[in-house]
């Protein structure tokens, strides 16, 4: 099965249930968040969202996040709805230092939107939809911000969002972009680079420090990664989130699915998976997994390069 396999791509806008957001608000929410994630806090400059991980001290994902900066003194952490809370209490421990409050914002409607820019932009009320992944515009009491992939946006608003779209095809898509987000059962489970985060921009290698910042950038110079995040299709619905992966053959586990979907009436997956140059099957349960490739090189990606492309536009 291959990217040649006809999907719907209707203009739609769904409900995104599977998101959250933790505010961190205040005087030092800047300085604090910098000392916290790896992203440079200084690109969340209101038109351009990095992405980002914060990690333990060994270096261990505890959520990957789009950091976004709606007012000069309020950042927004898109995250997956189950770590969320997660989220919140692993920064609340590092907070009491800062004049920086943080909370869950539950009023706010996230949603994608795919299809076509400018229906989809009279369809939100927007005048502007953004195009570089990671730009993002605001207007209307609503932040939009361009995804991977073609034709995708995240829609974060402040007022209720008219829906006509079915959710499953917007993670459908993040997997074939091969992106994905960190829930909490996979949360202090790999380093940012298994799950392709350098090759996102989502880790800057010349910001100062942060937790878990030597491990991390120990494993990019020294090439210490022995796992990576790789597409799969599968002719089975029944592929769940945290299933083992298995080289049955070999009669091992190498690795494990971080999201799945099945989507008229095909199913993708992402795994952090080990890596091998010897041939191989890989199996969840009985299903064979059919490796697809991933839409980005497999190599680092400064985040400073991003941003400079968007000034320039």
């Amino acid at each position: 099965m291959s990217d040649t396999t006809a999907i719907s791509n209707a203009n739609e806008v769904a409900l995104l249930s599977g998101l959250s957001i933790v505010e961190v608000a205040g005087k030092d929410a800047e300085r604090f968040l910098q000392g916290q994630v790896s992203a440079n806090l200084a690109h969340a400059n209101g038109h351009y969202a990095p992405l980002g991980v914060f990690c333990t001290p060994k270096g261990r994902v505890i959520a990957n996040v789009q950091l976004i900066r709606p007012e000069p003194e309020r950042y927004w952490l898109l995250c997956d709805a189950s770590i969320a809370e997660t989220l919140k209490a692993h920064l609340t421990k590092y907070g009491v230092f800062f004049k920086a409050t943080l909370s869950l914002r539950n009023d706010l409607y996230i949603a994608g939107a795919s299809g076509d820019q400018k229906a989809l932009q009279t369809t939100l009320g927007m005048t502007e939809l953004p195009e570089m992944a990671g730009a993002m515009t605001a207007e209307q009491h609503r932040i939009a911000l361009a995804a991977l992939g073609t034709q995708r946006w995240l829609i974060i608003s402040e007022t209720p969002i008219e829906t006509d779209g079915a959710q499953a095809h917007w993670w459908f898509e993040d997997i074939r972009a091969g992106f994905v987000w960190i829930g909490a059962s996979q949360s202090d489970a790999w380093l940012p680079q298994m799950i392709n985060w350098e090759a996102l921009g989502g880790i800057s290698f010349k910001k100062g420090c942060y937790t878990g910042q030597e491990v991390v950038a120990r494993a990019h110079y020294r090439g210490q990664v022995k796992k990576r995040l790789a597409r799969f299709s599968a002719a089975s619905d029944a592929i769940e989130r945290d299933a083992a992966v298995m080289d049955n053959a070999r009669q091992r586990s190498v690795g494990s699915v971080v999201a799945a979907q099945h989507y008229q009436g095909i199913t993708e997956l992402l795994a952090v998976v080990s890596l091998s140059e010897e041939p191989r099957e890989l199996y969840v349960g009985d299903v064979l997994l059919s490796e697809q490739p991933l839409p980005y090189a497999i190599e680092r990606l400064d985040p400073e390069t991003r941003v400079a492309a968007l000034d320039e536009q």
